[in-house]
């Protein structure tokens, strides 16, 4: 049974602040249920008006919702909402069931989703940190009052900080090895910087489509599932540009309304290639009634992550997604007025294909700002620097002579605007800057 709640908006709230539809958030909900193979039984709203610090719902709520539990003969509820360990408890001891928060039930996704070392070090340290504060559900079964003299605790409350010592120490191992992941992480990106190959970072809301998408553009075979978090663990492959240009393309995790912070940070060593990525892709499934509420979510997290957006305009560049879902109205309307949004988006269908060139041009034209054209005529003898122009640049136009030689009107790639100039001097043949 999922009890996703509503909570009555202050009277603070901004009215420009995007919100996710009771509807939708209650969807969403049953959906990282079954994510985790989850038979739903029931779901539904629980209006409150007002959080009870120490079960959430009312007394009389409590008291309706553990009769449809016993009548229901379930065994776990989900609250999709953060709930604290003493409002676990109290929760649990009146439906004698299990009861899980969002967090529990993200944390429990990860779990299952995380298949390299790196991923489960992460899954580990966010799963422990969360456990750490509700010990204290473990061992209510145990003796709590103080004996000899209020100096000495009692079995239940030594337990207690036995395990709380035991995970403080697993949590500061965790945090040891995934340092070393980012340091490791920090080298690799150093070899990329001296090739030098930017890379393309993969964003969005989970589910928008980025696995497959990735694999579109790159030919790999990363799991893509229509589910939520199929991807935990990052992935990067090379794909060449027109115009000549290598990049890197990294797909990552995908972000949610209400990320557990804790999630966040145990991710931080992954998300340190969005961080750092040369052009971030931020996929919008468009299809989706609330899309411009899950890309604020992604805004979000991109803030949390210390991404600065708002002050380099070029550095996501947006791509909406599953068109392939729309009506011919509805498409035609988005492909007019486009052009119009500041990001000015590159519409395209991860499923069909559709739109994978134009996303492509875009991604090379974003990271060809400081490209150059040069018009160069090339001897015959010269093959070599012929080949290597074939192989490193977009040739935009070429025209022979009778001698044999060629001249080309080529875009070279800003990193690889010095070894063409030194192959150009070797050959002794003159490059010219033209204009576009």
């Amino acid at each position: 049974m999922i009890l996703p709640h509503l909570k009555r908006a202050s009277s603070t709230t901004s009215a420009s602040t995007l919100h996710h539809a009771p509807e939708q958030k209650l969807a969403e909900a049953v959906g990282l249920a079954e994510a985790i193979d989850l038979d739903v039984i029931d779901k539904f709203m629980v209006p409150l008006v007002s959080l009870r610090p120490g079960t959430l719902f009312g007394t009389g709520k409590v008291t309706e919702l553990g009769k449809l539990v016993e009548r229901l003969d379930l065994t776990l509820v989900i609250i999709d909402h953060g709930v604290t360990p003493i409002q676990q408890s109290n929760l649990e001891k009146a439906w004698n069931v299990k009861v899980l928060d969002r967090t529990g039930l993200i944390l429990e996704i990860f779990g299952r989703r995380a298949q390299t070392r790196e991923g489960r070090l992460q899954v580990e340290l966010a799963h422990l940190t969360y456990q750490k504060g509700r010990l204290v559900r473990a061992w209510t079964h145990l003796e709590r009052q103080r004996g000899g003299g209020g100096t000495v605790g009692g079995p239940g409350e030594a337990q207690i900080e036995l395990d709380r010592r035991m995970i403080s120490d697993r949590i500061a191992g965790l945090r040891r090895d995934l340092k070393a992941v980012v340091k490791t992480r920090e080298l690799h990106r150093a070899g990329r910087k001296k090739v030098p190959y930017p890379v393309v970072a993969i964003v969005g809301y989970t589910n928008a489509g980025k696995s497959t998408l990735f694999n579109h553009l790159t030919g790999a075979d990363v799991y893509a599932k229509q589910q939520v978090f199929a991807t935990l663990d990052p992935t990067m492959r090379e794909v060449k540009l027109a115009s000549g240009r290598r990049v890197i393309l990294s797909d990552t995790v995908g972000f949610i309304s209400d990320l557990p912070t804790m999630l966040v940070a145990a991710f931080r060593a992954t998300l340190e290639e969005v961080i750092s990525a040369d052009l971030i892709l931020h996929v919008r499934d468009i299809s989706h009634p609330e899309t411009a509420a899950q890309a604020a979510d992604v805004d979000k997290v991109l803030d949390d992550l210390g991404v600065d957006t708002e002050s380099d305009k070029t550095l996501v560049l947006e791509v909406w997604n599953k068109v392939d879902l729309l009506d011919e109205e509805k498409r035609k309307f988005i492909s007019s007025t486009s052009r119009f949004e500041t990001q000015n988006p590159v519409l395209v269908s991860s499923k069909t294909g559709d739109g994978m060139q134009q996303l492509l041009d875009a991604i090379d034209d974003r990271l060809g700002q400081n490209d150059k054209i040069y018009q160069v005529c090339i001897p015959a003898a010269e093959g070599r620097l012929v080949h290597w122009l074939h192989a490193n640049a977009d040739i935009l136009s070429h025209d022979t002579h009778d001698d044999g030689s060629t001249t080309f009107k080529i875009r070279v790639a800003s990193e690889k605007q010095g070894t063409f100039t030194n192959l150009a001097s070797k050959a002794g043949v003159r490059a010219e800057v033209v204009l576009r």
